[in-house]
C-alpha cells in the first residue's frame, strides 16, 4: 500500500525560508534524503527575464538551496536552455535571475541541463516506438528531484505546475516541440526516471489567463512542500478552482497511469481551502490555436517546427501575435532553426531523436564533499 501523500501549505508572511524548513521537515525529508546524496533543484525558469508568476521567484530558489544545506552538501541547481521554437541560452538566465552567484555564495553547484551528456529512455505510445533523451546526471548521478515550479495556467496543457516542470530535462527546446503531441505520457516517464520525489511550489504568485509567458500575474502568498508531485498537482488545482478532472494530462494520470490522487487521499497541514483565493481560467487568443492543433497532432508538429515551411508559417503569425520576447538570438541575431526533420523517421511511425554531437559538450561531474 502506498504511503499517503503529505502536503505543507503556509502563508509566506514571514519570507520564504521559515516556511520552506518547517515543510522538509513536516513532509519527512530526511526519511528520502541522507547527508552527502545529491539532489537536483529544478526551478521554472521560462522566460529570458523574472517575471512574476511567469517564472519560480529567485528569492525562493535561494531559500529551498539554503533549507537543503540541513540535509546534504551536495545540491544541484538546473534547467535546460528553454523557448522552444526560438530558444534561448538558460545561462544568461542563471546570471539575470542571480542564481548563478549562488554557487560561490553557498558551494553548490549551477548546471545547463543542454550542456551535459544524455541517454534517450524509450517506451511505447498510441503505437510508436518513443526516445526521449535525458541528462546522465539526472538519470544516474543524483538521489532525487526536487522541483520548484508556479502555479499558472498554459495555453497547451491548460495548468501548468509540479508534474509538468520536468518537461524542461529534456536536453534541446526543439527536441520538445515534435514531443508535444505525446506529452502526458512522455511527462509521465521523465517524471519516474528523473525520481521526481519532492515539490517546493513557489505560490507567492500565480499567472492567470494564459501562459506560460504570458498572463496576469496574481499575488497567492502561499507555498506548498509536497512528498509527492501527482499530490501537489491536484492540490493546485484545488487552489486555482480548477477541476483536475477537466485537465487532459491529469485525467490521462489518473486514468492509465493511477497514480493521480484524490484531494481527500492527501494529508493537508492545515485545511487548504483557507488559500484559496481568485479563480483561474484558461482565456485563448485566436493566435494561440496554431500552436494548440501543433501540440496535439504529430503531422502539425512536423509541419509547423520541423518540415521546409516552418520558418515561413511563423513569420505569418509573427504578423499578427506579438512576439513573447526578443527572436533574435545567436551571434548574428537570426532565428534559430529546429532540430531536422530527419530526427523523425520516414514513415513517422516513431520518433527518433538523434544523440548528436553537439549536445554533448561537456561532462558534469559531482563534486566531492
Amino acid at each position: 500500500m502506498k504511503p499517503q501523500p503529505r502536503i505543507y501549505l503556509d502563508h509566506l508572511a514571514s519570507g520564504y525560508l521559515p516556511v520552506i524548513q518547517k515543510g522538509l521537515e513536516w513532509t519527512n525529508l530526511r526519511s528520502k534524503l541522507k547527508w552527502g546524496d545529491p539532489v537536483f533543484v529544478k526551478p521554472n525558469l521560462t522566460y529570458p527575464t523574472f517575471r512574476r508568476g511567469v517564472m519560480t521567484n529567485p528569492e525562493c530558489v535561494e531559500a529551498v538551496v539554503v533549507a537543503l544545506r540541513d540535509y546534504t552538501n551536495q545540491i544541484i541547481v538546473g534547467e535546460a536552455d528553454s523557448g522552444g521554437y526560438n530558444p534561448f541560452s538558460i545561462d544568461e538566465v542563471f546570471v539575470k535571475t542571480g542564481i548563478k552567484e549562488l554557487e560561490k555564495k553557498y558551494g553548490i553547484q549551477v548546471c545547463n541541463l543542454s550542456h551535459l551528456p544524455y541517454r534517450c529512455i524509450e517506451f511505447a505510445y498510441k503505437g510508436r516506438q518513443l526516445k526521449v533523451p535525458l541528462p546522465v546526471l539526472l538519470l544516474d548521478e543524483t538521489a532525487f528531484l526536487l522541483t520548484i515550479p508556479v502555479p499558472k495556467i498554459h495555453m497547451n496543457t491548460q495548468v501548468s505546475m509540479a508534474i509538468k516542470n520536468q518537461w524542461g530535462c529534456i536536453p534541446e527546446p526543439t527536441m520538445r516541440l515534435g514531443l508535444h503531441p505525446f506529452f502526458e505520457k512522455v511527462v509521465y516517464e521523465v517524471n519516474k526516471h528523473v525520481r521526481t520525489d519532492f515539490a517546493v511550489v513557489d505560490g507567492k504568485y500565480g499567472l492567470n489567463r494564459s501562459g506560460p509567458m504570458r498572463g496576469d500575474p496574481v499575488e497567492l502568498n502561499w507555498l506548498m512542500v509536497a512528498d509527492n508531485i501527482y499530490a501537489a498537482d491536484v492540490a493546485g488545482c484545488q487552489l486555482m478552482q480548477i477541476d483536475p478532472s477537466s485537465v487532459y494530462y491529469l485525467r490521462y494520470l489518473a486514468t492509465r497511469e493511477k497514480v493521480l490522487p484524490a484531494i481527500h487521499d492527501i494529508e493537508f497541514s492545515q485545511d487548504w481551502r483557507a488559500f484559496v483565493k481568485e479563480k483561474f481560467h484558461l482565456h485563448r487568443e485566436w493566435t494561440d490555436y496554431p500552436g494548440l492543433w501543433a501540440f496535439r497532432s504529430p503531422l502539425l508538429a512536423y509541419l509547423g517546427y520541423y518540415s521546409p515551411l516552418a520558418n515561413l508559417l511563423h513569420r505569418i503569425l509573427y504578423l499578427f501575435r506579438e512576439p513573447f520576447y526578443d527572436y533574435a538570438v545567436g551571434k548574428k541575431g537570426e532565428q534559430q532553426k529546429a532540430v531536422p526533420a530527419e530526427s523523425f523517421t520516414e514513415d513517422k511511425s516513431t520518433l527518433e531523436m538523434e544523440e548528436r554531437p553537439e549536445h554533448r559538450r561537456e561532462a558534469f561531474l559531482l563534486r566531492k564533499p
